[in-house]
């Protein structure tokens, strides 16, 4: 058994500082969003651990303006994806098209980013997408990177 080691000061000054951040930001986001404090903190927490949440509630919430408030106050970039059963795959991730230089007339395919190619990522109502599709989403999520074509493109960090 180890013996605890007593945190430093400099750490003790660290932890106030991010508390103190998260404090400031639990009051600019309930400037916006009023009544849902216990919400406002485990997003918080979500975003400082840069891990996932599951947002339950019914419409009307504020679970939109909440992550959109969140990243707008942290200038990260925000995205909601829309699930539904028509969705493909590549409405999710971007996907490759193929680009003709107008001077030397050489082809290449280049690849256009997706929705998830965001910071926070709202993935409303994942349920109702066909499998291949919520897939697409698990792998963004799991392993933070897209994969088209047979080549993955990383996404941005903080990924949530």
């Amino acid at each position: 058994m180890s013996t605890p080691v007593a945190p430093s000061d400099q750490d003790r000054e660290t932890a106030a500082r991010v508390y103190q951040a998260g404090e400031e930001l639990k009051s600019a986001i309930g400037h916006r969003i009023i009544g849902l404090d216990d919400v406002v903190e485990q997003v918080l927490n979500t975003v400082f651990t840069k891990s996932h949440a599951l947002l339950e509630g019914v419409p009307g919430l504020a679970k939109t303006l909440l992550l959109s408030t969140t990243a707008d106050l942290l200038d990260l970039k925000f995205s909601r994806i829309q699930f539904t059963p028509d969705l493909m795959p590549t409405d999710v991730t971007g996907s490759e098209y193929l680009l003709a230089d107008p001077q030397t007339g050489e082809r290449r395919f280049r690849f256009a980013k997706g929705p998830v190619f965001a910071n926070i990522v709202l993935a409303d109502e994942i349920n109702r997408a066909p499998p291949k599709t919520q897939a697409a989403m698990m792998e963004a999520m799991e392993e933070s990177q897209v994969t088209s074509l047979g080549k993955s493109f990383p996404l941005e960090e903080p990924f949530i």
